[in-house]
């Protein structure tokens, strides 16, 4: 039995034990509310991930809060939260239960670990949507994770006399066909899923981009129920930089940078940021190669690149790093990773000449919110393009260039980081700050507000 066939097996089994249980507990409904008040608004967030690296549903919570209403923001707590969703006395963060260790410690066998883990999901989420949580109006859940992340939902909203509203950042299933393939049996079942449950669930939609809104229109999804295209924007905290002795103050605090930060003053040092998850979806060799190619070529100028964030591949990559500083591959290069808090990592992009985004859409029309943040700070972006929704956001020659090789990369840095480049880089910065001048809460509340039932 494929391991698709045993999650899906026991998400099933798990479900029915579940559904009988609260028919038997039934969980204390929704009572509406005629006429609604703001006040009266109350949303849960649902994210079957870490919260504090959501950026996009804390700032839904952040909104629905800065309107008057209630949040229950409900997902793993590992990583901090932003600081105002702490300080917000109308959101109230529910740490889901993380698996125990042995499920993920190895020492069970994964047909044994892997189908325990998931009914232990599935319980984590009855309790804490269905019992530790008051009744909200709405249920908002992100997409991906899908299984069992959607059912659930729509079992809870159910019950609870709850609207559901699924946010699609992307789609579970093409995720995994990145590393199973698209004919793989876990992936057929896992896109059939998805797609059953985006037509019975929602009462809305909401989507990353225009183009994923169309797609999820058509054939195989067939969404009938309204869908809502919100981009993401920056949120507040990302800003352009306000002045030079702002960005010389910073870099000389920085650890990463400290050493350097006279010289990327002066101009006489380049400084590149890229934030990444570390995973397949991403080709951080892409960006290696490229900075191997530019620094065969002696005329140019040297670069210091910041490398933020982590997940599984961050230990294989940083030995790849050492091996080609070791020997030699990168003159005049310096690449260095941190983890950053998020007021640390929005200030460093500011004082950076360039930001590189290696996000290699699975689904071909989701966007890297990583380079929305890049914009909010006034920082034009290289960016991988070889996805259909790149457009709705990169403007080529604009805010920034796209490449899809590493000699496509490698050309850009050359280019922009010359004397005859400087003109087209300021251009792309000032794109870029352009860019910044369209926020989150802006969006937010034009798209979301009314339907949450916030805004008036």
């Amino acid at each position: 039995m494929t391991y698709l066939a045993i999650v899906l097996t026991f998400t099933a089994i798990g479900s029915l034990i579940g559904l009988v249980v609260v028919l038997t507990l039934l969980p204390s409904r929704y009572a509406k509310h005629s006429p609604a008040s703001k006040q009266s608004v109350s949303v849960q967030v649902l994210v079957l991930g870490d919260i504090g690296r959501s950026p996009r549903m804390q700032y839904h919570a952040l909104s629905i809060a800065r309107h008057g209403g209630r949040v229950d923001l409900i997902g793993y707590h590992e990583s901090p939260p932003h600081p105002d969703l702490l300080a917000n006395p109308r959101v109230k963060i529910y740490p889901l239960a993380a698996p125990p260790s042995v499920l993920k410690s190895g020492s069970i066998p994964f047909i044994i670990s892997g189908p325990l883990k998931v009914v232990w999901q599935i319980w984590s989420l009855i309790r804490v949507l269905g019992y530790q949580t008051a009744p909200a109006r709405w249920i908002l859940v992100q997409n991906p994770p899908s299984i069992p992340t959607l059912a659930i939902a729509l079992l809870v909203s159910v019950l609870r006399n709850t609207h559901l509203m699924i946010d699609w950042h992307n789609y579970g299933w093409t995720i995994l066909a990145g590393t199973k393939g698209h004919s793989h049996p876990f992936v057929k079942i896992s896109k059939a899923y998805e797609c059953a449950l985006g037509q019975a669930a929602p009462t809305a939609n909401v989507t990353v981009t225009h183009a994923m809104k169309r797609q999820l229109e058509r054939e195989p999804y067939n969404v009938t129920s309204p869908i809502l295209t919100l981009h993401d924007r920056p949120a507040s905290i990302f800003q352009p930089l306000k002045s030079l002795p702002d960005r010389r103050d910073f870099l000389e605090k920085l650890p990463e940078t400290r050493d350097f930060a006279s010289n990327i003053v002066a101009g006489q040092t380049r400084l590149i940021v890229s934030s990444t998850s570390w995973t397949p979806d991403e080709d951080f060799s892409l960006l290696l190669e490229a900075l191997v190619k530019y620094a065969q070529d002696e005329t140019v100028g040297p670069i210091v690149a910041i490398i933020t964030g982590r997940g599984p591949q961050k230990a294989f990559y940083e030995e790849e790093i050492q091996d080609l500083q070791r020997t030699g591959k990168l003159p005049n290069i310096r690449i260095l990773t941190a983890w950053l808090t998020l007021e640390d990592y929005a200030k460093l992009l500011s004082c950076a000449d360039l930001g590189i985004c290696l996000h290699m859409s699975s689904s071909g029309v989701d966007l890297p919110m990583k380079v929305v943040d890049m914009f909010g700070s006034g920082l034009p972006v290289a960016a991988y393009s070889g996805y259909e929704s790149f457009e709705e956001l990169v403007k080529e020659g604009v805010n920034g260039c796209g490449f899809e090789t590493a000699d496509g990369l490698a050309v850009i840095l050359k280019r922009l980081f010359s004397e005859e480049g400087s003109a087209e880089l300021r251009t792309l910065c000032q794109g870029a700050k352009k860019e910044s001048n369209l926020r989150w809460d802006e969006e937010w509340d034009r798209v979301l507000g009314r339907v949450l039932g916030v805004i008036d």
